[in-house]
Protein backbone atom coordinates (compact mmCIF):
# COMPACT_ATOMS: atom_id res chain seq x y z
CA UNK A 1 0.00 0.00 0.00
CA UNK A 2 1.39 3.40 -1.03
CA UNK A 3 1.17 5.57 2.20
CA UNK A 4 0.71 9.27 2.07
CA UNK A 5 2.33 11.62 4.88
CA UNK A 6 -0.20 12.93 6.88
CA UNK A 7 0.48 15.75 9.36
CA UNK A 8 -2.90 14.78 11.30
CA UNK A 9 -3.45 11.49 12.30
CA UNK A 10 -7.21 10.53 13.42
CA UNK A 11 -8.53 7.64 16.09
CA UNK A 12 -11.74 7.03 17.48
CA UNK A 13 -12.61 6.14 21.11
CA UNK A 14 -15.71 4.57 22.87
CA UNK A 15 -15.75 6.77 25.93
CA UNK A 16 -17.30 10.33 26.16
CA UNK A 17 -14.67 13.70 26.52
CA UNK A 18 -15.12 13.79 29.98
CA UNK A 19 -14.28 10.05 30.21
CA UNK A 20 -10.64 10.72 28.74
CA UNK A 21 -7.83 11.57 30.80
CA UNK A 22 -6.41 14.00 27.58
CA UNK A 23 -4.75 16.97 28.48
CA UNK A 24 -6.72 18.74 25.33
CA UNK A 25 -9.92 18.80 24.57
CA UNK A 26 -12.32 20.08 22.62
CA UNK A 27 -16.01 20.56 22.82
CA UNK A 28 -19.25 22.55 20.86
CA UNK A 29 -20.69 25.92 21.68
CA UNK A 30 -24.28 26.32 20.14
CA UNK A 31 -25.89 29.38 20.41
CA UNK A 32 -23.61 30.68 23.50
CA UNK A 33 -24.29 27.35 25.01
CA UNK A 34 -22.13 24.37 25.98
CA UNK A 35 -22.77 21.54 23.86
CA UNK A 36 -24.13 18.00 26.00
CA UNK A 37 -20.85 16.70 25.68
CA UNK A 38 -19.26 20.02 26.98
CA UNK A 39 -21.85 20.43 29.83
CA UNK A 40 -20.62 16.93 31.23
CA UNK A 41 -17.09 18.02 31.10
CA UNK A 42 -18.17 21.35 32.92
CA UNK A 43 -19.86 18.88 35.28
CA UNK A 44 -16.39 16.99 35.87
CA UNK A 45 -15.11 20.32 36.04
CA UNK A 46 -17.47 21.54 38.71
CA UNK A 47 -18.79 24.77 36.43
CA UNK A 48 -15.76 26.13 35.57
CA UNK A 49 -16.17 25.90 32.06
CA UNK A 50 -19.65 27.15 32.01
CA UNK A 51 -18.16 30.01 34.21
CA UNK A 52 -15.36 30.45 32.11
CA UNK A 53 -17.51 31.04 28.95
CA UNK A 54 -20.21 33.71 30.71
CA UNK A 55 -17.12 35.55 31.58
CA UNK A 56 -15.64 35.34 28.46
CA UNK A 57 -18.47 36.67 26.18
CA UNK A 58 -17.79 33.91 23.76
CA UNK A 59 -20.88 33.37 21.08
CA UNK A 60 -19.91 30.53 19.93
CA UNK A 61 -20.35 31.66 15.95
CA UNK A 62 -19.15 29.20 13.77
CA UNK A 63 -15.76 28.93 13.63
CA UNK A 64 -14.55 31.31 16.06
CA UNK A 65 -12.76 29.48 19.29
CA UNK A 66 -11.54 30.26 22.71
CA UNK A 67 -9.63 28.13 24.93
CA UNK A 68 -9.88 28.05 28.74
CA UNK A 69 -6.67 26.35 30.46
CA UNK A 70 -5.24 25.53 33.63
CA UNK A 71 -2.56 23.14 35.49
CA UNK A 72 -4.42 19.92 34.88
CA UNK A 73 -6.35 20.73 31.21
CA UNK A 74 -6.62 22.62 27.85
CA UNK A 75 -10.60 23.33 26.86
CA UNK A 76 -10.87 24.38 23.67
CA UNK A 77 -14.54 26.16 22.82
CA UNK A 78 -15.34 25.87 19.10
CA UNK A 79 -18.19 27.10 17.74
CA UNK A 80 -20.65 25.55 15.81
CA UNK A 81 -23.07 28.48 15.28
CA UNK A 82 -26.78 28.41 15.85
CA UNK A 83 -28.45 25.62 18.12
CA UNK A 84 -30.72 24.01 14.71
CA UNK A 85 -30.21 23.80 10.79
CA UNK A 86 -27.06 21.89 10.98
CA UNK A 87 -25.34 19.96 7.84
CA UNK A 88 -22.55 17.87 7.71
CA UNK A 89 -20.57 20.21 5.48
CA UNK A 90 -20.40 21.99 8.71
CA UNK A 91 -19.09 19.16 10.94
CA UNK A 92 -16.65 18.47 8.29
CA UNK A 93 -15.61 22.61 8.13
CA UNK A 94 -15.31 22.08 11.78
CA UNK A 95 -12.78 19.70 11.50
CA UNK A 96 -10.81 21.79 8.89
CA UNK A 97 -10.67 24.49 11.59
CA UNK A 98 -9.38 22.17 14.23
CA UNK A 99 -6.83 21.30 12.05
CA UNK A 100 -5.53 24.57 11.50
CA UNK A 101 -5.12 25.17 14.78
CA UNK A 102 -3.17 21.73 15.36
CA UNK A 103 0.18 23.68 15.68
CA UNK A 104 -0.94 26.37 17.96
CA UNK A 105 -2.14 24.04 20.67
CA UNK A 106 1.01 23.05 21.37
CA UNK A 107 -0.59 19.34 22.16
CA UNK A 108 0.36 15.81 20.05
CA UNK A 109 -2.83 14.23 21.13
CA UNK A 110 -6.36 16.14 21.16
CA UNK A 111 -9.64 14.47 22.06
CA UNK A 112 -13.02 15.97 20.44
CA UNK A 113 -16.33 15.06 20.59
CA UNK A 114 -17.95 13.57 17.78
CA UNK A 115 -19.57 17.28 16.92
CA UNK A 116 -23.40 16.99 16.27
CA UNK A 117 -23.32 13.20 16.25
CA UNK A 118 -26.79 12.75 18.36
CA UNK A 119 -28.84 14.64 15.35
CA UNK A 120 -26.77 14.29 12.38
CA UNK A 121 -25.54 10.77 13.32
CA UNK A 122 -22.52 8.66 14.59
CA UNK A 123 -21.30 7.19 11.51
CA UNK A 124 -21.98 10.46 9.36
CA UNK A 125 -20.76 12.88 12.12
CA UNK A 126 -17.56 10.63 12.39
CA UNK A 127 -16.65 10.45 8.94
CA UNK A 128 -17.58 14.10 7.78
CA UNK A 129 -15.34 14.99 11.74
CA UNK A 130 -12.33 13.13 10.11
CA UNK A 131 -11.96 13.91 7.00
CA UNK A 132 -12.47 17.59 7.72
CA UNK A 133 -9.71 17.35 10.15
CA UNK A 134 -7.85 15.79 7.47
CA UNK A 135 -7.93 17.36 4.97
CA UNK A 136 -7.45 20.65 6.94
CA UNK A 137 -4.10 19.12 8.19
CA UNK A 138 -2.74 19.28 4.30
CA UNK A 139 0.51 21.02 3.86
CA UNK A 140 2.94 20.73 1.00
CA UNK A 141 6.66 21.87 1.78
CA UNK A 142 8.88 19.47 0.46
CA UNK A 143 11.01 21.96 -0.98
CA UNK A 144 11.16 24.66 1.94
CA UNK A 145 14.19 24.16 3.77
CA UNK A 146 12.81 23.30 7.03
CA UNK A 147 9.72 22.28 8.62
CA UNK A 148 8.77 22.47 11.99
CA UNK A 149 5.42 20.49 11.63
CA UNK A 150 4.99 17.50 13.88
CA UNK A 151 1.97 15.10 13.75
CA UNK A 152 -1.13 15.55 15.99
CA UNK A 153 -3.20 13.10 16.37
CA UNK A 154 -7.17 13.75 17.22
CA UNK A 155 -8.94 11.10 18.87
CA UNK A 156 -12.92 11.04 18.51
CA UNK A 157 -14.91 10.68 21.26
CA UNK A 158 -17.35 8.10 20.84
CA UNK A 159 -16.70 7.79 16.99
CA UNK A 160 -17.40 5.61 14.47
CA UNK A 161 -13.89 3.54 13.27
CA UNK A 162 -15.13 2.36 10.16
CA UNK A 163 -15.83 5.71 8.65
CA UNK A 164 -12.70 6.91 10.41
CA UNK A 165 -10.51 4.52 8.39
CA UNK A 166 -13.11 5.47 5.28
CA UNK A 167 -12.16 8.91 5.32
CA UNK A 168 -8.41 8.43 5.76
CA UNK A 169 -9.00 6.33 2.45
CA UNK A 170 -10.48 9.16 0.55
CA UNK A 171 -8.28 11.83 1.88
CA UNK A 172 -5.07 10.09 1.24
CA UNK A 173 -6.58 10.23 -2.59
CA UNK A 174 -7.18 13.50 -2.01
CA UNK A 175 -3.36 13.88 -0.90
CA UNK A 176 -1.96 12.27 -3.63
CA UNK A 177 -4.04 14.97 -5.73
CA UNK A 178 -2.87 17.77 -4.28
CA UNK A 179 0.50 16.50 -4.32
CA UNK A 180 0.52 15.90 -7.76
CA UNK A 181 -0.65 19.50 -8.80
CA UNK A 182 1.85 21.17 -6.17
CA UNK A 183 4.55 19.67 -7.71
CA UNK A 184 6.27 22.37 -10.18
CA UNK A 185 6.21 21.76 -13.45
CA UNK A 186 10.15 21.30 -14.14
CA UNK A 187 9.54 18.27 -11.46
CA UNK A 188 6.09 16.96 -12.83
CA UNK A 189 6.67 16.78 -16.34
CA UNK A 190 4.80 13.77 -18.24
CA UNK A 191 7.37 10.86 -17.98
CA UNK A 192 7.07 11.62 -13.88
CA UNK A 193 3.53 12.02 -14.00
CA UNK A 194 3.50 8.54 -15.20
CA UNK A 195 6.00 6.86 -13.14
CA UNK A 196 3.95 8.32 -10.19
CA UNK A 197 0.88 6.36 -11.78
CA UNK A 198 2.83 3.27 -12.35
CA UNK A 199 4.09 3.38 -8.72
CA UNK A 200 0.82 4.17 -7.11
CA UNK A 201 -0.35 1.36 -9.29
CA UNK A 202 1.36 -1.45 -8.34
CA UNK A 203 1.34 -0.48 -4.68
CA UNK A 204 -2.48 -0.76 -5.05
CA UNK A 205 -2.65 -3.63 -7.39
CA UNK A 206 -4.09 -1.75 -10.40
CA UNK A 207 -3.45 -2.87 -13.96
CA UNK A 208 -1.30 -0.42 -15.72
CA UNK A 209 -0.17 0.97 -19.26
CA UNK A 210 1.55 3.89 -20.15
CA UNK A 211 2.05 4.74 -23.77
CA UNK A 212 4.85 7.05 -25.70
CA UNK A 213 5.20 8.98 -28.90
CA UNK A 214 5.39 6.29 -30.45
CA UNK A 215 2.72 4.26 -30.14
CA UNK A 216 0.80 6.93 -29.25
CA UNK A 217 0.99 8.13 -32.95
CA UNK A 218 0.39 4.39 -34.38
CA UNK A 219 -3.13 4.31 -32.41
CA UNK A 220 -4.07 7.35 -34.58
CA UNK A 221 -4.36 9.50 -31.41
CA UNK A 222 -3.52 12.74 -34.14
CA UNK A 223 -5.32 15.38 -31.92
CA UNK A 224 -3.82 15.09 -28.26
CA UNK A 225 0.01 14.58 -30.41
CA UNK A 226 -0.44 17.68 -32.30
CA UNK A 227 -0.61 19.62 -28.87
CA UNK A 228 2.44 17.42 -27.46
CA UNK A 229 4.84 17.14 -30.20
CA UNK A 230 6.53 20.55 -29.45
CA UNK A 231 7.52 20.01 -26.10
CA UNK A 232 10.85 18.37 -25.25
CA UNK A 233 9.26 16.17 -22.57
CA UNK A 234 7.77 13.50 -24.56
CA UNK A 235 4.23 12.82 -23.52
CA UNK A 236 2.62 9.97 -21.91
CA UNK A 237 -0.70 8.28 -22.46
CA UNK A 238 -1.59 6.09 -19.28
CA UNK A 239 -4.41 3.49 -18.77
CA UNK A 240 -5.02 1.86 -15.13
CA UNK A 241 -7.71 -0.44 -14.50
CA UNK A 242 -9.52 -1.65 -11.33
CA UNK A 243 -11.26 -5.46 -11.90
CA UNK A 244 -13.45 -5.83 -8.65
CA UNK A 245 -13.16 -9.71 -7.20
CA UNK A 246 -16.87 -10.59 -7.50
CA UNK A 247 -19.34 -9.44 -9.98
CA UNK A 248 -18.58 -6.35 -11.82
CA UNK A 249 -22.22 -4.56 -10.91
CA UNK A 250 -21.25 -1.89 -13.78
CA UNK A 251 -18.32 -0.59 -16.36
CA UNK A 252 -17.80 2.75 -15.44
CA UNK A 253 -14.65 5.18 -17.23
CA UNK A 254 -12.76 8.26 -15.89
CA UNK A 255 -10.59 10.30 -18.19
CA UNK A 256 -8.32 13.71 -16.40
CA UNK A 257 -7.27 16.35 -18.75
CA UNK A 258 -2.94 15.85 -18.02
CA UNK A 259 -1.33 19.22 -19.03
CA UNK A 260 1.57 19.40 -16.45
CA UNK A 261 2.20 22.81 -18.04
CA UNK A 262 0.33 24.91 -20.43
CA UNK A 263 1.92 28.10 -21.84
CA UNK A 264 -0.96 28.28 -24.74
CA UNK A 265 1.40 27.31 -27.67
CA UNK A 266 1.58 30.12 -30.53
CA UNK A 267 -1.70 31.45 -29.01
CA UNK A 268 0.83 32.01 -25.73
CA UNK A 269 -0.68 33.26 -22.69
CA UNK A 270 0.26 36.52 -21.24
CA UNK A 271 2.75 36.50 -17.73
CA UNK A 272 0.22 36.21 -15.13
CA UNK A 273 -2.07 33.72 -16.88
CA UNK A 274 0.97 31.45 -16.83
CA UNK A 275 1.73 30.82 -13.08
CA UNK A 276 -0.93 28.45 -12.33
CA UNK A 277 -0.67 26.15 -15.40
CA UNK A 278 1.38 23.50 -13.17
CA UNK A 279 -2.57 22.91 -12.16
CA UNK A 280 -3.40 22.47 -15.68
CA UNK A 281 -3.19 18.39 -14.82
CA UNK A 282 -5.94 19.04 -12.33
CA UNK A 283 -8.26 17.15 -13.85
CA UNK A 284 -5.57 13.78 -13.95
CA UNK A 285 -4.66 14.17 -10.60
CA UNK A 286 -8.17 13.87 -9.66
CA UNK A 287 -8.81 10.67 -11.39
CA UNK A 288 -5.49 9.34 -10.45
CA UNK A 289 -6.03 10.20 -6.48
CA UNK A 290 -9.68 8.57 -7.00
CA UNK A 291 -8.22 5.33 -8.55
CA UNK A 292 -6.05 5.25 -5.21
CA UNK A 293 -8.84 5.08 -3.16
CA UNK A 294 -11.45 3.07 -5.05
CA UNK A 295 -8.57 0.01 -5.10
CA UNK A 296 -8.67 0.18 -1.21
CA UNK A 297 -12.10 0.56 -0.74
CA UNK A 298 -12.92 -2.11 -3.65
CA UNK A 299 -16.29 -1.75 -5.06
CA UNK A 300 -18.23 -3.84 -7.12
CA UNK A 301 -17.29 -1.53 -10.20
CA UNK A 302 -15.04 -2.25 -12.94
CA UNK A 303 -13.26 1.11 -13.51
CA UNK A 304 -10.86 2.35 -15.84
CA UNK A 305 -8.90 5.86 -16.00
CA UNK A 306 -7.50 7.68 -18.70
CA UNK A 307 -4.88 10.54 -18.90
CA UNK A 308 -3.00 11.86 -22.08
CA UNK A 309 -0.27 13.57 -20.47
CA UNK A 310 1.71 16.17 -22.76
CA UNK A 311 3.34 19.86 -22.12
CA UNK A 312 1.87 22.92 -24.62
CA UNK A 313 4.89 24.56 -25.49
CA UNK A 314 6.77 26.69 -28.12
CA UNK A 315 8.90 25.04 -30.63
CA UNK A 316 10.02 24.66 -34.35
CA UNK A 317 7.72 21.50 -33.87
CA UNK A 318 5.14 22.92 -31.87
CA UNK A 319 1.30 22.57 -33.70
CA UNK A 320 0.08 25.80 -34.94
CA UNK A 321 -3.15 28.29 -36.10
CA UNK A 322 -4.77 26.70 -39.00
CA UNK A 323 -3.19 23.10 -38.80
CA UNK A 324 -5.87 20.47 -39.33
CA UNK A 325 -5.30 17.53 -37.26
CA UNK A 326 -7.53 13.86 -37.50
CA UNK A 327 -8.65 12.66 -34.23
CA UNK A 328 -8.79 8.86 -32.69
CA UNK A 329 -12.53 8.56 -34.14
CA UNK A 330 -11.63 10.05 -37.49
CA UNK A 331 -12.72 13.22 -36.93
CA UNK A 332 -10.83 16.21 -38.60
CA UNK A 333 -10.49 18.87 -36.18
CA UNK A 334 -9.15 22.98 -37.67
CA UNK A 335 -6.92 24.60 -35.00
CA UNK A 336 -7.96 28.58 -34.55
CA UNK A 337 -6.15 28.52 -30.96
CA UNK A 338 -3.52 27.08 -29.25
CA UNK A 339 -4.39 27.76 -26.50
CA UNK A 340 -7.87 25.69 -26.46
CA UNK A 341 -5.34 22.48 -26.51
CA UNK A 342 -6.63 20.75 -23.21
CA UNK A 343 -9.92 19.87 -25.26
CA UNK A 344 -7.61 18.07 -28.33
CA UNK A 345 -5.60 15.92 -25.59
CA UNK A 346 -9.16 14.98 -24.19
CA UNK A 347 -11.03 14.56 -27.62
CA UNK A 348 -8.34 11.30 -27.75
CA UNK A 349 -8.38 10.23 -24.50
CA UNK A 350 -12.57 10.30 -25.03
CA UNK A 351 -12.73 8.41 -27.90
CA UNK A 352 -10.18 6.47 -26.62
CA UNK A 353 -12.17 5.68 -23.43
CA UNK A 354 -15.77 5.04 -25.38
CA UNK A 355 -13.94 2.23 -27.44
CA UNK A 356 -13.48 0.43 -24.70
CA UNK A 357 -17.63 0.02 -24.56
CA UNK A 358 -18.19 1.64 -20.82
CA UNK A 359 -21.30 2.19 -19.50
CA UNK A 360 -20.57 5.66 -18.84
CA UNK A 361 -17.73 8.22 -18.93
CA UNK A 362 -16.70 11.13 -16.08
CA UNK A 363 -14.28 13.95 -17.24
CA UNK A 364 -12.39 16.35 -15.59
CA UNK A 365 -10.71 19.22 -16.52
CA UNK A 366 -9.65 22.64 -15.98
CA UNK A 367 -11.19 23.52 -19.28
CA UNK A 368 -12.35 27.33 -19.93
CA UNK A 369 -11.96 30.48 -18.15
CA UNK A 370 -15.81 31.11 -18.81
CA UNK A 371 -16.65 28.96 -16.23
CA UNK A 372 -14.61 30.79 -13.78
CA UNK A 373 -16.44 33.62 -14.80
CA UNK A 374 -19.61 31.85 -14.52
CA UNK A 375 -19.51 30.35 -10.93
CA UNK A 376 -16.13 31.40 -9.15
CA UNK A 377 -13.57 30.03 -7.44
CA UNK A 378 -15.33 27.28 -5.27
CA UNK A 379 -17.97 25.35 -8.09
CA UNK A 380 -17.63 23.05 -10.81
CA UNK A 381 -19.55 23.61 -13.76
CA UNK A 382 -21.28 20.03 -14.57
CA UNK A 383 -22.38 19.25 -18.34
CA UNK A 384 -24.20 16.17 -19.68
CA UNK A 385 -26.80 15.15 -22.14
CA UNK A 386 -27.39 12.50 -20.14
CA UNK A 387 -29.86 13.87 -17.03
CA UNK A 388 -30.09 9.99 -15.33
CA UNK A 389 -26.27 10.50 -14.90
CA UNK A 390 -25.86 14.72 -13.88
CA UNK A 391 -28.09 13.45 -11.36
CA UNK A 392 -25.94 10.71 -10.12
CA UNK A 393 -22.87 13.10 -10.50
CA UNK A 394 -25.03 16.20 -8.04
CA UNK A 395 -26.07 13.63 -5.77
CA UNK A 396 -22.26 12.35 -5.11
CA UNK A 397 -20.76 15.93 -5.24
CA UNK A 398 -23.52 17.01 -2.63
CA UNK A 399 -22.66 14.15 -0.13
CA UNK A 400 -18.73 14.78 -0.67
CA UNK A 401 -19.03 18.36 0.21
CA UNK A 402 -17.50 19.33 -3.15
CA UNK A 403 -19.95 21.96 -4.83
CA UNK A 404 -20.92 21.43 -8.59
CA UNK A 405 -23.72 23.36 -10.86
CA UNK A 406 -25.50 21.93 -14.01
CA UNK A 407 -24.89 24.02 -16.76
CA UNK A 408 -26.89 23.91 -20.28
CA UNK A 409 -25.69 21.87 -23.14
CA UNK A 410 -27.11 24.23 -25.78
CA UNK A 411 -27.46 22.36 -28.95
CA UNK A 412 -27.75 25.29 -30.81
CA UNK A 413 -24.42 26.14 -30.17
CA UNK A 414 -23.22 23.42 -32.04
CA UNK A 415 -23.15 24.81 -35.13
CA UNK A 416 -20.24 27.54 -33.58
CA UNK A 417 -17.78 24.81 -34.20
CA UNK A 418 -18.57 23.80 -37.49
CA UNK A 419 -15.66 24.44 -39.77
CA UNK A 420 -15.24 25.30 -43.28
CA UNK A 421 -12.43 23.04 -44.04
CA UNK A 422 -12.74 20.09 -41.45
CA UNK A 423 -15.17 18.62 -39.35
CA UNK A 424 -14.72 20.74 -36.54
CA UNK A 425 -13.14 23.82 -35.03
CA UNK A 426 -11.68 23.64 -31.79
CA UNK A 427 -12.91 26.88 -30.74
CA UNK A 428 -16.21 28.65 -31.83
CA UNK A 429 -16.79 32.53 -30.02
CA UNK A 430 -16.09 34.26 -26.82
CA UNK A 431 -19.77 33.87 -25.83
CA UNK A 432 -20.95 30.98 -23.34
CA UNK A 433 -17.49 29.14 -24.10
CA UNK A 434 -17.49 26.72 -21.58
CA UNK A 435 -20.33 25.45 -23.29
CA UNK A 436 -19.06 25.15 -26.71
CA UNK A 437 -15.94 23.08 -25.30
CA UNK A 438 -18.25 20.88 -23.64
CA UNK A 439 -20.05 20.47 -26.80
CA UNK A 440 -16.90 19.86 -28.41
CA UNK A 441 -15.88 16.96 -26.20
CA UNK A 442 -19.27 15.34 -26.62
CA UNK A 443 -18.20 14.97 -30.23
CA UNK A 444 -15.76 12.29 -29.03
CA UNK A 445 -18.17 10.39 -26.84
CA UNK A 446 -20.69 7.65 -27.80
CA UNK A 447 -21.57 6.46 -24.35
CA UNK A 448 -23.54 8.81 -21.36
CA UNK A 449 -20.76 11.04 -20.18
CA UNK A 450 -20.12 14.03 -17.84
CA UNK A 451 -18.11 16.83 -18.32
CA UNK A 452 -16.57 18.37 -14.84
CA UNK A 453 -15.17 21.80 -15.60
CA UNK A 454 -13.12 22.32 -12.83
CA UNK A 455 -11.02 25.38 -13.78
CA UNK A 456 -12.92 27.25 -10.76
CA UNK A 457 -12.06 24.80 -7.82
CA UNK A 458 -8.85 22.91 -8.53
CA UNK A 459 -6.25 25.20 -8.08
CA UNK A 460 -6.38 28.53 -5.45
CA UNK A 461 -3.90 31.04 -4.88
CA UNK A 462 -6.16 32.37 -2.14
CA UNK A 463 -6.35 30.07 0.93
CA UNK A 464 -10.14 31.64 1.72
CA UNK A 465 -10.82 30.25 -1.86
CA UNK A 466 -10.50 26.47 -0.60
CA UNK A 467 -12.48 26.07 2.57
CA UNK A 468 -11.17 22.71 2.99
CA UNK A 469 -7.60 23.35 2.84
CA UNK A 470 -4.56 25.38 2.16
CA UNK A 471 -3.88 27.26 -1.15
CA UNK A 472 -2.65 25.24 -4.19
CA UNK A 473 -3.91 22.14 -5.65
CA UNK A 474 -7.37 21.00 -3.89
CA UNK A 475 -8.04 17.80 -5.25
CA UNK A 476 -11.27 18.74 -6.18
CA UNK A 477 -12.95 16.00 -7.93
CA UNK A 478 -11.46 13.15 -5.92
CA UNK A 479 -13.91 12.75 -3.25
CA UNK A 480 -16.88 13.38 -5.61
CA UNK A 481 -16.16 10.58 -7.74
CA UNK A 482 -15.35 8.16 -4.83
CA UNK A 483 -18.97 8.87 -3.35
CA UNK A 484 -19.91 8.22 -7.13
CA UNK A 485 -18.13 4.66 -7.45
CA UNK A 486 -18.89 3.62 -3.77
CA UNK A 487 -22.69 4.89 -3.64
CA UNK A 488 -25.12 1.92 -3.29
Amino acid sequence: MLLIAMAIRVKTTRRKVFETDAQTRVIGVLGGRLSDEGSLLDREMNGALSAFLKKSKFKGEFGTHTIYSNEDVQVVFLGLGKRRGHTLEQVRLAGVKLAQLADSLAAREVTCENFLAARLGKKEASYALAEGLLLGGYRFDKYKGESAESKVRFVIAQGFGPAVEKAQQVAAGVYLARDLVNEPPNVLNPAELARRAEKMARAEGLEVRVLGPAEIQKMGMGAYWAVAQGSANEPRFIELVYRPKGEVKRRVALVGKGLTFDTGGYSLKPADSMKTMKGDMSGAAAVLGAMQTIARLQPPLEVRAYVAAAENMISGHAYRVDDIIRAFNGKTIEVLNTDAEGRLTLADALAYASSQEPEAIVELSTLTGSCVVALGRQIAGLFSSDEPLARELQKAAAAAGEKVWQMPMEEDYRKLLKSEVADLKNIGNRWGGSIQAALFLSEFVSVPFVHLDIAGPAFVENAADNPHGPAGGTGFGVRTLVSWLTSD
